[in-house]
């Protein structure tokens, strides 16, 4: 079976809803075997305590250290990856870990986990392309999603509530977004990744109506 062109990886026939994304390994950092890691998980570092990560094709990976590098990255030592271009070889497989493991979110309770949320496609209510959704932080005022726009440019910041996000179809890999009047650019001055246990679920707050 022929790999994808950004991992060498055996392309998977569907994504498995069965496994949860937490990270994505990035370049290598340094030349023994360390290599940058974005972590999806609420507080970034907890990521290596989810024991074994694995891909979607089936490879196995295990963090045996991280340290912070900047917001969600950080630098991974993996066990078996000693030298750069073992690390090298690592570029942009995403980890993750079966769902299981994190529990249930209860939709009914309108209940999300963070890492759920991450890459999920953003369509207005008419079905128009949006965006992508790239991570959710809490900066004291209510969680913000970082939205990235379909057409380019620098990220947008829409609260996650019920009147901005009205849907969100996690299995269906999509949201549905109505944007306020007003659309936050850049994230507040206090700006930081939200602290929160990364297994516990994320709840959509009411918030004021969208105009």
């Amino acid at each position: 079976m022929p790999g994808t062109p950004e991992t060498g990886e055996p392309a998977a026939a569907a994504p498995r809803p069965d496994l949860v994304l937490l990270g994505v390994f990035g370049a290598a950092h340094g030349v023994r075997g360390e290599v940058r890691l974005k972590s999806h998980t609420g507080d970034p570092a907890a990521i290596a305590g989810y024991g074994p990560l694995r891909t979607e094709a089936g490879r196995v990976f295990e963090l045996v250290s991280v340290r912070p590098l900047k917001d969600d990255m950080l630098v991974a030592r993996v066990k078996g990856i000693s030298d750069r271009t073992a690390a090298e070889a690592l570029t942009n497989l995403r980890l993750h870990v079966e769902r299981a493991v994190l529990g249930e979110a209860d939709a009914e309770e309108d209940e999300f986990f963070h890492a759920d949320l991450i890459g999920l496609t953003a369509e207005t209510a008419d079905g128009n392309a949006f965006g992508t959704v790239l991570a959710l932080f809490d900066f004291g005022a209510g969680d913000l999603l970082e939205i990235k726009p379909s057409d380019g440019g620098r990220s947008l910041f829409l609260p996650f509530t019920k009147a901005a996000v009205p849907v969100v179809d996690v299995r269906g890999g999509r949201l549905v977004v109505v944007p306020p009047a007003e659309i936050e650019g850049e994230p507040p001055p206090a700006a930081g990744q939200v602290d929160i246990e990364p297994a516990a679920p994320r709840r959509r707050g009411l918030g004021p109506p969208a105009r």
